[in-house]
């Protein structure tokens, strides 16, 4: 139900709205924030529940089916002001509308690895290990949803997958990918290897190609930090090491250009059989 516009910035909803950029906020209510049109269309085709959505009168008359589609009882739907959508939005030019959606207890995107069920994956899985930048790892989640990737896993340093920053980079692609935080990365890496899932870890100086492996069994794909790359402890588990080859003088690749190559090498392999 959509009530009178609201104008204060001193709002205790505002307020609320606001903490939500902070990342141990987010954490404590299980709320995040979604901002802009295209993530709340995508939010809406999945169903995803909207606590709060906050919206100008501009955008509305703009996006008039949309806000009838999220002007459900479930929701709580205010009509504000410019200057509160401003005080609330992450962004320099928030394009009218901002949401607050609420994690589910057992969604596997919990910010809570202890709460949260372990991701199903039997084909293709994305490991990631402190990727820190929240644009990468939007990115790579909208390049995961892409290549047909059953899950993304990521351990507990890398940026949080709620940031309004990875949203945004996704595209909308969050909302349809499996995915969560764990604090213990390489406990659940060989529980996978015990199910049969080989892990192929990329590495500048190793002396196998991404394309020399065989994908067609089950495989995890594991993605390092933007600087330091993978950890001792994962390359050793790593069933196969493999490299990128690039030009003399370029340092390394995007994290999520690696990721990728890759995920479309075992596409491509997997596809068509005979090509290895």
């Amino acid at each position: 139900m959509i009530e009178n516009q609201l104008s204060s910035l001193q709002n205790p909803l505002f307020k609320q709205m606001r903490k939500l950029q902070q990342a141990k906020y987010r954490h404590q209510q299980g709320q995040f924030l979604l901002e802009g049109t295209h993530l709340v269309q995508e939010a809406c085709k999945v169903g995803w529940p909207l606590d709060v959505v906050c919206y100008t009168p501009a955008w509305q008359a703009k996006y008039l089916e949309l806000s009838h589609d999220i002007s459900h009882p479930k929701n709580r739907t205010f009509l504000v002001t410019e200057q509160v959508l401003q005080s609330v939005a992450t962004t320099v030019h928030p394009d009218g509308v901002v949401a607050v959606a609420r994690w589910s207890p057992t969604d596997r995107r919990s910010s809570h690895p202890r709460t949260a069920a372990p991701l199903s994956l039997a084909h293709l899985g994305l490991v990631l290990e402190t990727i820190q930048d929240p644009g990468n790892l939007g990115t790579l989640i909208r390049t995961a949803v892409a290549a047909q990737v059953e899950g993304l896993l990521c351990n507990h340093n890398s940026v949080d997958l709620d940031s309004p920053k990875v949203l945004r980079a996704s595209a909308g692609a969050w909302f349809h990918l499996p995915m969560r935080t764990t604090a213990h990365l390489v406990d659940e890496l060989c529980a996978y290897q015990q199910q049969g899932m080989q892990i192929v870890a990329t590495v500048p100086e190793a002396p196998q190609t991404y394309w020399q492996v065989d994908y067609h069994p089950p495989t995890l794909i594991l993605i390092g930090n933007e600087g330091a790359g993978l950890s001792t402890r994962l390359l050793g588990l790593a069933d196969h090491q493999v490299s990128i080859p690039i030009a003399a003088g370029v340092e390394s690749l995007n994290a999520a250009i690696a990721a990728a190559l890759l995920l479309y090498e075992v596409r491509r392999q997997r596809s068509c059989p005979e090509n290895r």
